[in-house]
């Protein structure tokens, strides 16, 4: 007994970052059980989630079972907050990470500029974080400011101050990050969305310039391995899982074990087998926790078990602490988040790749209000959690804070002239970053969404030979023509660009955002139905499409 106290005690004192994790723990009584099992083989185990997107609460979340929408209560960070300590309860050679898309998302977010969700997070007791394409919503120093004030480190290998004219100067945070446990080290090495400045309104990364991951992956994976002699080497990354993919079939990406990855909201249930690494992909909104288990034994990784966790709410109780510092800094907003607005009598929804009830009925709204415009488009966003629950009335309330969880940006509505040919070749680009045939080439973001306009497409035809009809108002796209549309401003783009088209005329604002849209739209038109009218219809794949990866053993469910 006495040589395994000490070799415990030896343990202990290779944990390094980890070490932290044993804090709170009851110890000694079963510490033989987690350190070694008769054979000498220690287990560790990483839990990753990502994409919560400030979605403090439980909410309803979807499931396509038996080819139809099924709706379970799952997330909040309290729920998650117990999964996580009933885990390092049963195994303190646990390591939490979070990789991205912490600050957007929710009103209570927006009202405090971020501020309300560091504590909640720092309750959590992560291990590490990797900054998401929409930690700049607030800006870069901001972004500094609420990743500084998280106690845990936050890694990024592909993130520059700008020195100026967009040349890179020192990276913003550390590339990377060892776990020592249990006598191997654990190397996680961070890369978030290079494309942020297109995706995002550029002014939001002002001051920061991105790297492509290939740029320097190859030489962090070497002096991770070589240099400071890690046994694994993780992945964190925020790509979208198109992307990462890619990254995990490329020699750049020799040496890495795993890609945690995050961005699309994608849920992999079994590791996705690339070339040279395996990639994981753990869902959004809190619903999900991947779970890494690794069996280590003489310095090395002996083998690996990956697990999807679903955080169902009516399974996993609360955790009391965690749930009383949301109330607390949710307390002072409730006026800004729970009075309701409206109602709608269908589900409310955004995960089809397609058409879903939550754009038809932003769509609907902006139509009504910009009544002179033969066009109007929304993004292809993917944030936002389901809301399936009817109240007193039999339908399902629409809050302030659901309006942000929709909309977290309350843009102006922007108005522009182009022509049919613009129009034509914008929904062939559009597409081509659904559908791209190489996975590297796919952008994120589902089909770009709208109203006035009818479609009919081959999501996996040639590039620039997708679109098979266009017609607008009833009549079909005449090249020369020129249609007014309507959209959003995004802050920092050229004043001739409107949704990522190029040489839009006339561009102006209009005196109303997208909220106050939204606002009045349900004042006088609820109960609302926004059901799909199928103004994107695909030819080649189901209209209920649920993810954009193909080509890999992969099913979104």
């Amino acid at each position: 007994m006495k040589k395994e106290r000490r070799d415990f005690i030896k343990t202990l004192g290779v944990l390094g970052a980890g070490g932290a994790v044993l804090a709170n723990q009851p110890a000694w009584a079963s510490w033989v059980d987690f350190v070694q099992d008769e054979e000498g083989i220690s287990t560790i185990q990483i839990l990753q989630s990502t994409d919560v997107h400030c979605q403090v609460h439980a909410h309803d979340e979807l499931y396509w079972e038996n080819n139809q929408a099924v709706f379970r209560k799952n997330g909040g960070y309290a729920h998650m907050a117990s999964y996580f300590k009933k885990q390092r309860k049963a195994n303190p050679n646990t390591f939490i990470l979070d990789t991205g898309d912490m600050f957007q998302g929710s009103a209570l977010s927006v009202n405090t500029t971020g501020k309300a969700i560091t504590p909640i997070l720092n309750a959590l007791n992560y291990d590490l974080y990797l900054p998401g394409n929409w930690e700049v919503i607030y800006y870069k120093q901001r972004m500094q400011e609420l990743m500084g004030a998280l106690q845990a480190p936050t890694i990024c290998a592909n993130m520059y101050h700008d020195l100026g004219n967009g040349q890179a100067g020192e990276l913003i945070f550390k590339p990377y990050h060892i776990w020592e446990v249990a006598g191997v080290k654990i190397g996680f090495l961070g890369y978030t969305d290079p494309l942020v400045p297109i995706r995002q309104s550029p002014n939001y990364s002002k001051g920061i310039v991105y790297t492509a991951p290939e740029v320097n992956l190859a030489s962090y994976v070497k002096e991770l391995r070589e240099e400071q002699g890690c046994a694994y080497v993780i992945v964190i990354a925020h790509l979208g899982l198109s992307q990462q993919i890619h990254l995990s079939n490329i020699p750049e990406c020799e040496g890495v074990n795993y890609i945690f990855g995050g961005d699309t909201h994608e849920r992999v249930r079994k590791p996705i087998e690339g070339k040279y690494a395996k990639v994981v992909e753990p869902g959004a909104f809190g619903s999900f926790v991947g779970k890494l288990e690794l069996k280590l034994k003489d310095g090395k990784v002996l083998s690996d078990r990956y697990e999807l966790v679903e955080i169902n709410a009516d399974k996993i109780p609360a955790d009391a602490e965690v749930e009383a510092i949301i109330q607390a800094n949710e307390s002072p907003f409730k006026e800004a988040i729970y009075p309701v607005v409206g109602y709608s009598t269908i589900p409310l929804y955004r995960y089809f790749v397609v058409e879903n009830p939550i754009d038809t009925m932003i769509l609907d709204a902006l139509k009504w209000k910009v009544e002179e415009v033969d066009i109007v488009l929304s993004n292809g966003f993917r944030f936002c959690p389901p809301r399936s629950t009817p109240d007193h009335t039999g339908n399902i309330p629409i809050t302030e804070g659901f309006i942000y969880d929709m909309l977290p940006v309350d843009s102006f509505v922007r108005t522009g002239v182009v022509t049919g040919k613009q129009l034509q070749a914008w929904l062939e680009k559009e597409l081509n970053n659904v559908f791209a045939k190489e996975a590297k080439s796919r952008f994120g973001g589902w089909v770009i969404k709208f109203k006035g306009m009818e479609i009919t497409f081959k999501a996996f035809e040639e590039k620039g030979k997708r679109v098979q009809s266009v017609q607008v108002g009833g009549q079909p796209l005449d090249m020369d023509k020129e249609y007014r549309i309507a959209a959003c401003e995004r802050d920092g783009d050229p004043e001739d660009m409107l949704c990522r088209m190029r040489g839009v005329k006339n561009t102006k604002n209009t005196p109303y955002t997208l909220h106050q849209v939204m606002r009045e739209y349900l004042k006088q038109n609820s109960p609302v139905t926004p059901t799909p009218p199928l103004a994107a219809k695909v030819l080649d794949a189901p209209q209920t499409l649920l993810s954009q990866v193909f080509g890999v053993d992969y099913e979104f469910r």
